[in-house]
């Protein structure tokens, strides 16, 4: 499975996020329905996360959470 790399400010500094496509769906529907921005989320998932764990990690684990939320509404 191939990674999609995207760029993008964090705190003043420019960095990239790889992801596997299915994890950029996430996150770019969520972006979409909360009409945020990619850095904003990228930025609030960066603060929130244990400083250990890598930021791809980090998006991955909060993409998975967000599908869980979701399954757990239809339900």
């Amino acid at each position: 499975m191939a990674l999609v790399k995207r760029s993008l400010s964090l705190h003043g500094h420019r960095t990239s996020v790889a992801l596997e496509t299915e994890f950029w769906d996430v996150v770019d529907r969520y972006v979409d329905e909360e009409k945020c921005s990619l850095a904003s989320l990228i930025v609030e998932i960066d603060d929130n996360r244990d400083p250990d764990d890598p930021l791809s990690s980090a998006v991955r684990v909060w993409a998975l959470k967000q599908v869980e939320k979701t399954a757990h509404t239809h339900v």
